[in-house]
């Protein structure tokens, strides 16, 4: 791609003012993603009575929707970011909503609405718009002390919470809590309510263990191993164990063959065993990079509306990444969330996508005056 420099159309003016680098390393992820579709799937589609490539079709078909989401979004200017975020969450709020009615239930948890040819996750698109959201009412309410954002954010989020915990779905409470409460610490939150909040999030999570069984199940079984079914993690466990240093090399993996969710929320397990552990760390390096590229990039932003939603969309984005790998690694217990741009996930694709577009339409550099 060549532009002028003084090229005023808006195509060249984002190529000028992206960056270039965390929108190549983001290329990379989901050109990794459609590789490991390619090794994961088949066995996982074959053994539930599939066609070979039933899930690769179906990624592929996600991937160019995705990249383009990711360029048009990242088009636009913080402005219309704001306007996408407040279109986008009560929509997606309303369908949330939907799923305790027409859901489907899959594994105890009714998370999804079956559209033609596509299964629709409605939390996984509340996660970038409510962060795009909550920037704003912060942010507002910092400027305007007579504005009720921080009253106005704190209910959608108690409301939200209620939804997704009768979902039930606690890792994705657990990540759009930890992006709200962060962006709510960079707003000004007082040191005793940061201690406050501390203190109710532990209260939550020991409620959770108590009143939700699935909950006490996955923790009993990452503190004993034998208290419960841990087939899953063993056999991740054993894939990275296979594959040492240097793998098995693509498509020569065993364990896919025997482990459920391979394609999705343990294509990291798959990865270690086909490509070993440097290319595990090298892809470690990658998310980390994007993350830590973002952040940079907000060190001269002086719009807090800006650095708030920017920042919460890389702690999401980060925090999915870390919560994924670790519960692969044993670290944490096991938790169905998507390793970003590489597991199988429509829904989980194209709400990245919206949510990394975002975060590159922030963090463009803009000369003073411009359109905020």
């Amino acid at each position: 791609m060549k532009f002028a420099r003084i090229d005023q159309n808006p195509v060249a003016r984002w190529w000028w003012t992206v960056d270039r680098w965390s929108l190549g390393a983001l290329t990379v992820l989901i050109g990794f993603g459609m590789l490991m579709s390619f090794s994961a799937s088949p066995a996982v589609a074959e053994r539930l009575g599939y066609d070979p490539l039933h899930f690769v079709r179906h990624q592929l078909a996600m991937v160019p929707l995705a990249l383009a989401i990711m360029f048009w979004v990242s088009l636009q200017s913080p402005r219309t970011i704001r306007r996408i975020g407040f279109i986008g969450f009560p929509i997606m709020l309303a369908l949330l909503a939907m799923t305790f009615v027409i859901g489907v239930e899959i594994k105890g948890a009714r998370r999804w609405i079956n559209l033609p040819g596509f299964s629709l996750q409605p939390s996984e698109f509340i996660k970038p718009t409510f962060a795009v959201v909550a920037a704003w009412l912060f942010a507002e309410q910092k400027q305007r002390r007579s504005f009720p954002g921080n009253a106005i954010s704190i209910a959608l989020f108690l409301v939200l919470m209620a939804m997704l915990l009768k979902q039930p779905d606690l890792g994705m409470a657990v990540v759009v809590a930890a992006v709200w409460f962060g962006q709510f610490i960079m707003a000004g939150l007082r040191l005793y309510w940061v201690g406050a909040g501390a203190v109710a999030g532990i209260a939550g999570l020991f409620g959770a263990y108590v009143w939700l069984p699935h909950v006490a199940s996955r923790i009993n079984r990452f503190l004993d191993p034998a208290a419960g079914d841990s087939y899953q993690v063993n056999r991740a466990l054993e894939a990275f164990a296979n594959g040492g240093m240097w793998g098995r090399g693509p498509g020569e993996g065993t364990i896919k063959g025997v482990l459920p969710d391979a394609h999705a929320d343990f294509v990291f397990a798959v990865t270690g065993e086909e490509f070993g552990m440097v290319v595990c760390v090298l892809l470690v390096g990658i998310f980390a990079f994007v993350v830590f590229r973002g952040f940079s990039r907000m060190l001269q932003e002086s719009n807090l509306f800006v650095v708030l939603a920017a920042s919460g969309l890389l702690i999401q984005f980060g925090l999915q990444t870390v919560i994924n790998m670790a519960s692969s690694l044993h670290l944490i217990p096991t938790k169905g969330m998507t390793l970003p741009f590489v597991s199988y996930g429509g829904s989980s694709m194209l709400a990245l996508a919206l949510g990394m577009g975002m975060m590159l339409a922030l963090t463009r550099r803009r000369l003073s005056g411009t359109e905020l």
